[in-house]
């Protein structure tokens, strides 16, 4: 995992953690049957989400890389029949 999605992994999870704490809060004030209890729990569904589809992003191999810097190079062709 390059440092950026080791930075973006830790961002997300931090922003669940602030997203259950207020979903927790919500739920408290307005009952757990209310409908601000259960968009607080959907905002919270949704960064786990976010957070699991990042995990499985699979990094760039070095021909990867190489021609995201240099699309022009033969290695890089793309041939479509």
């Amino acid at each position: 995992m390059t440092n950026t999605q080791t930075q973006a992994t830790g961002d997300i999870q931090e922003k669940i953690q602030e997203e259950l704490e207020q979903a927790r809060t919500v739920c408290d004030i307005s009952g757990s049957n209310s409908a601000e209890c259960a968009a607080a729990w959907d905002a919270v569904e949704e960064l786990q989400a976010e957070a699991s589809h990042q995990r499985q992003i699979k990094p760039k191999n070095a021909l990867e890389q190489y021609c995201d810097a240099n699309p022009e190079a033969d290695e890089c062709r793309l041939y479509e029949d």
